[in-house]
């Protein structure tokens, strides 16, 4: 016998689990497709389910009259569209002061002593000691206390023997944040010390549609509700017009990106349904081409488009109003232009068409929940499939640990017999040689 002969009934008997391989592999590549299908059915909704929401569109911007002297920003899930004047009569300001002049910034002795200041929160000081009462020390002192207020050393060239001064602002505008400066008492300096100019803190004056308001700072929220304001400069007498818009630059993208994703599906769907070359060089459907799910979802996809959309309150009936309609070809065709001139003629109506009530009426409520059947977890049929092709991948697995626990105990059991009929043939051959070795010494 063949020294290897276990190995090679082995192999014999381990055929089944070859074929029980490609059958795996097999349903391990339609479940990669099914998969890939269901995440494309889910891409179609992604961006346009952000295009609108309960106020209208989700996507707007503020555009100001003059930038120069009032811009801002926009929370489009707070914001409503609309048109505002607004006049920026005087800025909010801090409190500050500022010092005599220093020949340097941290050589000069200022002295021992304190300086007090009268703050909302009541009197302040900062003391300072021999050691640290340069012009640089101060400012550090006074910023690092619980003063509220910041200190910096600043170089004024007005005047060239004594430049450098000390600079304290509060921390906040308003007059509410108004800061006295300031007592000094400072004993044993080099030269005097004392703050030469300052400025009160003051509020923001405005004038919003014709009334006169006063505001503690120039970033202003919630004025206009989901509206920032940054006030740039004042320009009594100047109105500046400010709207509130929809931003159709990026909802056009948006639902451009959403026709992306519905074609990106219905090509995925075309595709297994084309006849190209197998690997015997015949023609074949693609793995899931002709299938009842394949079937099932692009009649869905196609009814979702072309059904038009009632109860919504819109004079816009279908997609193709908004320059989305099917090609030729099968998929859709977007044109932006058509969608913009809609979207800035009567965006009521658009966003009334897409949204309608939120739940039972709209394209986007009908297309989520249209698409949600197609993968909901529970009953939908892309999920019930790729349940059911896990089921037969791990009934293969079974099938396969199965097998291999067979295979080892035959394997065992084949090497015992095997070990055993050889050593009966050995005695065999012993008993064989010992006869012939009788025959010999007869003939002798």
């Amino acid at each position: 016998m063949p020294p290897d002969i276990v190995e090679q009934i082995m192999k014999a008997e381990r055929e089944p689990l070859k074929q029980i391989d490609v059958k795996k592999t097999k349903q391990e590549e339609m479940l990669k497709l099914v998969t890939e299908l269901e995440t494309k059915v889910n891409d179609i909704t992604k961006n346009l389910g952000e295009v609108v929401g309960s106020k209208g569109f989700m996507d707007s911007k503020l555009i100001s009259g003059d930038p120069q002297i009032v811009d801002g920003s926009v929370d489009p899930s707070e914001a409503s569209t609309g048109e505002y004047t607004l006049e920026v009569d005087q800025l909010a300001h801090k409190p500050g002061a500022i010092t005599n002049g220093f020949p340097d910034r941290n050589e000069t002795q200022i002295g021992i002593g304190y300086i007090k200041f009268e703050t909302p929160e009541g009197t302040k000081e900062v003391y300072i000691n021999g050691k640290h009462n340069t012009l640089d020390t101060i400012a550090a002192q006074i910023t690092g206390s619980e003063t509220g207020l910041r200190a910096m050393v600043v170089e004024d060239r007005h005047d060239k023997e004594a430049p450098f001064k000390l600079l304290v602002t509060g921390l906040a505008t308003g007059d509410d944040n108004e800061i006295k400066f300031p007592v000094v008492y400072m004993l044993d300096g080099d030269q005097d010390f004392f703050f030469d100019r300052a400025k009160p803190a003051q509020n923001a004056k405005i004038k919003l549609d014709g009334f006169e308001l006063e505001l503690a700072g120039n970033v202003v929220k919630d004025l206009i509700p989901g509206v920032t304001l940054d006030l740039k400069q004042p320009a009594p007498g100047r109105e500046v017009r400010v709207t509130i818009k929809e931003n159709a630059e990026v909802i056009t993208g948006k639902v451009k990106s959403f026709v992306d994703s519905y074609n990106a599906a219905l090509a995925f769907i075309q595709n297994q349904h084309k006849l190209t070359k197998g690997a015997n060089g015949k023609d074949a459907l693609g793995p899931l081409g002709g299938d009842s799910l394949l079937r099932s979802v692009e009649n869905k996809l196609q009814r979702i488009i072309q059904n038009p959309q009632l109860g919504a309150g819109s004079p816009i009936r279908q997609l193709n109003q908004l320059g989305i309609e099917f090609n030729r070809n099968g998929t859709l065709n977007f044109n932006a232009d058509k969608f913009t001139k809609q979207l800035n003629t009567n965006p009521q109506a658009v966003a009334m068409y897409l949204r309608g009530d939120g739940i039972k009426s709209g394209f986007v409520p009908t297309l989520k929940r249209e698409l949600g059947y197609l993968t909901q977890g529970n009953y939908g049929p892309l999920a019930n499939r790729k349940k059911g092709i896990s089921d037969k991948i791990e009934n293969f697995n079974k099938q396969v640990e199965r097998k291999e626990k067979q295979l080892e105990k035959r394997e065992d059991t084949l090497r015992r017999q095997f070990a055993d009929l050889d050593a009966k043939m050995s005695k065999i051959q012993g008993q064989g040689a010992a006869v012939a070795g009788i025959a010999n010494l007869g003939k002798v």
